[in-house]
């Protein structure tokens, strides 16, 4: 029992930790915030090609983050990078990904883009 106390204790001082971490180099933005920079920055859909194709905000280019290891070099290190997935799961792991890569102006969209209210461009 004590050992399943000690390791619960380590997971949530590791989460945590983690998460304070993060919020040292990914900065969460309200919509307005968002749309105040994402059109001088690079605005990065981080879902899958189905999601993206299904609705994307308007100018978004799609790099999913299980692509992200072989495709992060498309993302410039001298403009901000504005991120953005379904809520922020995938957003918040490919800031992690770039962080490693030297990426330092990061940003994701709070709540995702299912909370989105702006242009979003949709194949038909």
């Amino acid at each position: 029992m004590e050992i399943l106390l000690a390791i619960l204790i380590v997971f949530i001082l590791y989460t945590v930790g983690s998460k304070l971490y993060q919020k040292r180099y990914l900065k969460t933005l309200t919509e307005e915030e968002f749309k105040e920079g994402y059109r001088k920055a690079q605005l990065i859909d981080v879902r899958e090609p189905q999601e993206f194709e299904n609705g994307h905000i308007l100018g978004a280019r799609n790099i999913p983050v299980s692509q992200f290891r072989m495709r992060a070099n498309e993302i410039r290190k001298d403009k901000p990078v504005y991120l953005y997935c379904e809520g922020t799961v995938r957003s918040s792991r490919a800031a992690q990904q770039l962080k490693r890569k030297g990426h330092n102006d990061l940003y994701q969209l709070k709540g995702g883009f299912k909370k989105w209210t702006g242009k979003v461009k949709a194949k038909k």
